[in-house]
């Protein structure tokens, strides 16, 4: 069963002669529980991409189904309410609040959507995310790399369907990302939550279920990570120096 579904998105910025076709005729599907990656170089499209998915802009054409519904038909605020309670964010520059503990900022989108935290889930991602001991700590008390499990603890409080992961590793080093990287693969089997991650990084990528390669706004479905045509394309990119 597939939960997402991606029907001919296009995106245009400007009119007439200035403008600028960030995406152009996208369709893909991405099954329950499948982790994705989508690589390409700056400019490609595929930030563009990832704001259509999770209803952070809305495409100039086409649909984006998740969980068999239409987001773009909603309104505002029935999209606002479906956005908090299906959809995870993961940014680069983790996007915590200052004058919250770690325990305050992983519960906060339960607290925004006017409900109850479950305390026996919180209590589990704080042992899986290794977070206990530093619960009652501020984001300026903590590394890069718990700064990151804060908010991936903050993606998952709500058991959302989708997590969408903007350059999750971008700020860390090597063996942090790696960390972050078996925690998002751990989710993903352990929660069956779907996960799209945008990296420049090929190592990370090949972590993936899939890859996708956004170039001119075109997409292109790599297929699984391991495949050599995959693995060619991903190493063409990293020569090139490919960015967010």
């Amino acid at each position: 069963m597939n939960l997402l579904e991606v029907h001919n998105i296009c995106k245009t910025y400007g009119k007439g002669e200035t403008a600028v076709n960030a995406l152009k005729d996208v369709s893909f599907s991405v099954p329950k529980g499948e982790y994705v990656a989508i690589v390409g170089e700056s400019g490609s499209g595929k930030s563009t991409l990832l704001n259509m998915l999770g209803a952070l802009d809305a495409p100039t054409s086409g649909k984006v189904l998740i969980d068999n519904k239409d987001i773009f038909s909603m309104n505002d605020s029935k999209l606002t309410i479906f956005r908090r309670r299906n959809i995870g964010f993961i940014f680069q520059a983790f996007n915590l609040i200052p004058e919250l503990t770690v325990e305050q900022n992983i519960i906060f989108p339960v607290l925004l959507d006017y409900q109850k935290p479950n305390k026996k889930y919180l209590e589990e991602l704080l042992e899986v995310l290794n977070l206990q001991e530093r619960r009652n700590h501020l984001p300026s008390q903590l590394s890069g790399g718990q700064q990151q499990r804060v908010a991936i603890g903050r993606a998952l409080i709500t058991r959302p369907s989708l997590i969408l992961a903007d350059e999750p590793t971008g700020n860390l080093d090597s063996q942090n990302s790696s960390e972050v990287i078996a925690l998002l693969k751990e989710a993903s089997r352990k929660y069956e939550q779907t996960i799209i991650m945008i990296t420049h990084n090929r190592r990370i990528a090949q972590t993936a279920d899939r890859v996708l390669n956004v170039s001119d706004g075109v997409l292109t479905d790599l297929g699984r990570a391991q495949d050599a045509s995959g693995t060619d394309t991903l190493r063409r990119q990293e020569r090139k120096g490919v960015s967010k």
